[in-house]
């Protein structure tokens, strides 16, 4: 979805304006694809979020293999939609509410 997507590019040209590291932000890329190709795999095998909003909505989240970054992301029908990407030191949760406006 495009939130999450402008996240992405988000933690990306961060990373490479500010922290100038090219390579770094490649890995990022990269981890978020494996993520992604991951997700398409497991994503009904993982747990619903405890947080009582996201949980209401069935969120889930999956985390990057070698980032501190994750995927919130929702089961419909048998569509993944992956709703935010965010790092694990971020409220995700609350952001994600205020952003979708599930409170």
């Amino acid at each position: 979805m495009p939130p999450a997507k402008r996240r992405l590019d988000m933690y990306v040209c961060y990373t490479i304006d500010t922290l100038k590291n090219r390579q770094a932000a490649k890995d990022i890329l990269a981890d978020a694809k494996a993520t992604k190709k991951k997700l398409s795999i497991v994503a009904d095998s993982l747990k619903i979020c405890t947080h009582p909003t996201l949980k209401k909505y069935g969120y889930r989240i999956i985390k990057f293999e070698k980032h501190k970054f994750l995927m919130v992301y929702r089961i419909y029908d048998n569509l993944v939609i992956v709703d935010g990407m965010f790092h694990e030191l971020q409220d995700y949760e609350g952001i994600l509410t205020k952003e979708l406006h599930l409170e």
